[in-house]
Parts: structure tokens; C-alpha cells; sequence
């Protein structure tokens, strides 16, 4: 089911209703290739465009709650798309499959960012957006480099530094750390230079300092 709809998300980006997400992924100095490379696409405006394919393709509709793609209204049991006319980024394991989802919203509209919700496959105190691209680069990572967004990371590998990760809208776990350490001795943590940068860089330094065992 994530497959799918990555495949779908990536498809409706080469739609012609997606030129505004094509411009501002444009505006923001990404190529196609840096697109295709980490499999961004495009969540469409209306409600059931996705959940009309996955119940088209047979898919129970009990698992795509499940998955987090589609919203179950407490009301009245109808379900509609969790994403709706949003930039979409697959977070991805390390052998490439898709766990979740971030959407970033084109417009002024809250919450700017929308990431998949905890479900089966997708923890996000454990995943770090852009490990599998860097992976997919290097034999043995030279360092590994956290920022803050998804767009922070592609726009990295778009001029050539490959190397950078994110957290998903959640601070800094031991278990980022965990995983950070097995793939790399040095890890730098680069954040905004606003007030909310500054808190993450300090709550990043708490949850680290006690893991330096060695």
C-alpha cells in the first residue's frame, strides 16, 4: 500500500495541476533529477483521489487507516486522504521501502508540515528523513550532517552534500543517535539560527551527552 502511493504521489507530480508545486520546488533551486532521486511527489487537491485508486486496486479499506494515508471521521465512519494538495517526501528504510509520508502545504495554511502518523511501520522517534539517499551515496558516511526539514536535506544533496538527515518534526531521540552512530563516528547537528534552532541544538546536545560512552 505505501508503495502504491509513493508511485501515485510521484506520478501526479508530472500532472498538470501540480505546476504549483513544480514551480515552488523550482523556486527553491531543486532539479528534477534531485526530485526523482529521493521520490517527490504530489498530493492532489479534493478529498478521496488516493483512497479512490487504493479501493480500486483492492486494498482493504480497514489498512490504509492503518498506513495513516486515509482519515476515519469519527462521525459518520466516511474516510477521506490524510494529504491534500501538498509537496509529499516518502520516508524511506534503509532498504528503500516507505514507511510514511511529510507533506509540506504550498500555501499559508497550518500546520505547514504533516507527517504520517505512528502506525505499524512508521515510528518517528526512530526514522531519520534522507538515511537511505545517503546511503545510496556512500560506502562509509564521512560524517553525518542533521537538519532540520526535508527541504533542508534535498537542497543539500542538490549542491552536492549528500550526507545530511533529519529528524521528523520531533526532537532528537536516543534512538536517532543509535542509529546515527552505526552508520557514522561524527555527527553535526545544524540547525536554524532562530530561537526555536537554538532549542532544538540544546535539547539535541541533553540527549546526547549522556550517550558519549567512549
Amino acid at each position: 500500500i505505501m508503495a502504491t502511493a509513493a508511485r501515485f504521489y510521484r506520478e501526479q507530480l508530472r500532472r498538470p495541476e501540480a505546476a504549483p508545486a513544480v514551480d515552488y520546488l523550482k523556486k527553491r533551486g531543486l532539479s528534477g533529477a534531485i526530485a526523482r532521486d529521493f521520490g517527490v511527489g504530489f498530493a492532489p487537491q479534493g478529498w478521496d483521489a488516493l483512497l479512490k485508486l487504493l479501493i480500486a486496486d483492492g486494498h482493504d479499506q480497514a489498512l490504509l487507516s492503518e498506513c495513516g494515508l486515509v482519515v476515519t471521521r469519527a462521525a459518520d465512519g466516511r474516510q477521506y486522504d490524510r494529504f491534500r494538495d501538498r509537496i509529499m517526501f516518502p520516508i524511506r528504510d534503509l532498504r528503500g521501502r516507505t514507511l510514511g509520508f511529510g507533506g509540506r502545504v504550498l500555501g499559508d495554511a497550518k500546520p505547514k508540515y504533516l507527517n504520517s502518523p505512528e502506525t505499524p511501520l512508521f515510528h518517528k522517534g526512530r526514522e531519520l528523513y534522507g538515511l537511505y539517499e545517503a546511503r545510496q551515496k556512500f560506502r562509509e558516511l564521512p560524517c553525518l550532517l542533521v537538519v532540520e526539514g526535508y527541504l533542508d536535506v534535498v537542497a543539500l544533496a542538490q549542491h552536492g552534500i549528500h550526507h545530511a538527515v533529519a529528524t521528523l518534526g520531533t526532537a532528537v531521540t536516543t534512538e536517532h543517535l543509535d542509529k546515527l552512530y552505526r552508520h557514522t563516528a561524527e555527527v553535526v547537528f545544524c540547525f536554524d539560527g532562530d530561537q526555536a534552532g537554538r532549542q532544538a541544538a540544546r535539547r539535541a546536545l541533553d540527549t546526547c551527552l549522556p550517550q558519549m560512552a567512549d
